[in-house]
């Protein structure tokens, strides 16, 4: 039987605008096995994993648990537990990095403050500071979620620590599992579909230099589906890798009076100025596929298609 991320590849369902959504990401070290919805199924208590989801809520921050490559046997919890937290948005995107022997600490945190992009609150409950080594990559292992994420995954996680690259973590669950192997890169938030060991080692060169690989790209977790793909339209136009360079301002829904599929008007800011009307319309890939190894039911992934993309006047963009 062909797996969920097969039949996407065979047959090539794109994959611009599929990122999780996330302005802060909050990743806690926890090895072991994982459940399908890892924070109250692994070795974690599962009273604090409901507890961070209830607080992590309606904020921006997305919670994940993390582990290193490897075999995973099940050894016990760690007296000492890495941590990490990575704020996305354009101009203000950071890495900072944490331990603690106790996880209940992450309750000391202003959820709401964290997802605003305030380090502050990470720093002071938990001595956090500054990551000083290179960017993470965190790859989808999590086989409990999908199949796909750990026969993909997990050797793609591998084969990048045993080649030297640093900064590789497992992670728990990113998404779009039928574009296995899927990665995280931070501090920028940008995710990749369908990765490789080269890729990777690009996009992870690339961080360092402060710019943005486009091959796999799915979109920045800064930005809701629709501003994933808008933006990654206009980098792909105006050739534009620099990381910090743009950002999504506004995204309006188009009126639609025909009971056609949604369709918005994203408008995408360089920080030199220009400004771009991008119109994104929801499609549905077909034929009919299983959209996880998890269930047989048939249906079609949604898709969100770039129609047009328009550097805007500054008479237009005053109007």
């Amino acid at each position: 039987m062909s797996t969920c991320a097969t039949v996407s590849r065979d047959f090539d369902e794109p994959i611009s605008g599929t990122a999780a959504t996330a302005r802060t990401w909050l990743l806690l070290e926890q090895p072991g096995p994982w459940g399908a919805r890892a924070l109250t199924s692994s070795h974690l208590d599962p009273a604090l994993g409901r507890a961070l989801e209830a607080a992590a809520k309606g904020t921006g921050v997305r919670i994940a648990l993390i582990r290193r490559p490897g075999r995973h046997a099940d050894c016990g919890t760690p007296a000492v537990r890495r941590l990490y937290a990575a704020h996305t948005t354009p101009g203000n995107a950071w890495l900072h990095t944490a331990t603690t022997a106790d996880p209940e600490r992450l309750l000391d945190l202003d959820f709401g403050a964290l997802g605003s992009g305030d380090h502050r609150t990470f720093d002071t409950a938990l001595q956090g500071r500054p990551h000083t080594g290179g960017p993470l990559a965190l790859v989808c292992t999590n086989g409990k979620r999908d199949r796909c994420c750990a026969l993909l995954g997990r050797p793609l996680a591998t084969e990048l620590a045993t080649s030297g690259v640093g900064g590789i973590w497992e992670v728990t669950h990113l998404g779009g599992h039928r574009f296995s192997p899927t990665v995280l890169v931070l501090p920028y938030g940008y995710a990749y579909g369908r990765a490789e060991t080269h890729t990777v080692k690009e996009v992870l060169h690339g961080v360092q230099e402060g710019r943005i690989v486009l091959e796999g790209c799915r979109g920045s977790s800064a930005w809701e589906r629709p501003g994933q793909a808008a933006e990654l339209a206009v980098r792909t136009a105006v050739r534009e890798f620099a990381a910090d360079a743009l950002s999504v301002v506004r995204t309006e829904n188009a009126v639609r009076t025909d009971g056609a599929a949604p369709r918005w008007e994203v408008t995408v800011a360089h920080t030199d100025g220009r400004h771009w009307r991008v119109v994104v319309a929801q499609g549905a890939s077909l034929p009919p596929r299983p959209e996880s190894c998890g269930t047989s039911v048939l249906g079609a992934p949604a898709r969100m298609d770039v129609v047009a993309v328009r550097e805007l006047t500054p008479t237009a963009l005053a109007s």
